[in-house]
């Protein structure tokens, strides 16, 4: 997979261990086919909306992971070419929380010992089956991390499906909660500069989640590089700082409403969308 690295000096630190683990990797690059012992679209059920409700399930060898949308310090998110499909007007994806792991001394998120991640789908011509087709983009690791590849398909009928499938109900209930059901009172951010960069700093009004709690900051925009939080918490206030670099020569343009907060503690998540100024 291609990749931009930003010119800013202080990246350095960050930037080596990945230089290091792709080193690692090049010997290996052949050998994901043994790692990913599986990988396929479940057939799941039509919605009440019209659209389908499927999930990608990819099942690893013993002590492999696979990555989260955003991976961490090191890692490889997936990604989707959905250019081989029939009747299809759009997809969503319903990320799972994430398991913490480390690599290297970076912090990571992903899936062990399998991924599911169900995939709501809208047809294009409404009431018509579904040709599913997907290129997916992964990387796994262990000791070492190596980009794989796989091709799943599933034709989708216009009725009926597995309501019930536990494998996509399990997955949709793991799902981060939103800010409010999480207990979130409320939240702001402040933006200053930094070097090469901004400095954000993300101020939520919330009961603890649990022991590891951290924060991970995304934004919408795919040239804006957002480092590893720095989480701490006063009683029932999380703070949490992250510096937010392009990777382009462009100016930097934040949309705090294209922000996501996701808190992670255990088996427990919240999902905040938007941060406004304080």
């Amino acid at each position: 997979m291609p990749c931009r690295l930003a010119p800013a000096p202080f990246l350095a630190p960050v930037l080596a261990p990945l230089l290091a683990l792709s080193l690692t990797a090049a010997p290996a690059l052949a050998e994901w086919r043994g790692v990913i012992q599986s990988a396929e679209l479940l057939p799941g059920w039509r919605t009440e909306t019209g659209g389908h409700m499927t999930a990608l399930r990819v099942r690893l060898a013993p002590g492999w992971k696979t990555y989260w949308r955003a991976p961490g310090g090191a890692g490889i998110p997936p990604s989707f070419d959905w250019s081989g499909s029939d009747n299809l007007r759009s997809v969503r994806i319903h990320w799972p929380r994430p398991l913490q792991f480390s690599l290297n001394g970076l912090r990571t998120l992903g899936y062990a010992p399998e991924m599911v991640l169900p995939i709501e789908v809208q047809p294009a011509t409404a009431g018509a089956p579904i040709h599913l087709s997907a290129e997916v983009s992964l990387g796994v690791c262990r000791d070492i991390c190596v980009p794989a590849q796989v091709t799943v398909s599933a034709d989708l009928p216009a009725e009926g499906g597995e309501a019930a499938d536990p494998a996509i109900r399990a997955a949709l209930a793991a799902r981060p909660r939103a800010a409010a059901a999480g207990g979130v009172r409320s939240h702001r951010c402040t933006v200053e500069p930094a070097t090469d960069g901004l400095r954000l700093t993300a101020e939520i009004d919330v009961p603890p989640l649990g022991a590891g709690e951290i924060a991970v900051i995304e934004t919408a925009d795919p040239d804006l590089w957002v480092s590893e939080a720095q989480t701490t918490r006063a009683g029932g206030r999380l703070t949490a700082v992250a510096d937010i670099v392009p990777l382009t020569d462009a100016p930097v343009a934040l949309d705090r409403r294209g922000l996501t907060i996701t808190l992670i503690a255990g088996d427990r998540a919240i999902e905040i969308e938007g941060c406004p100024a304080r």
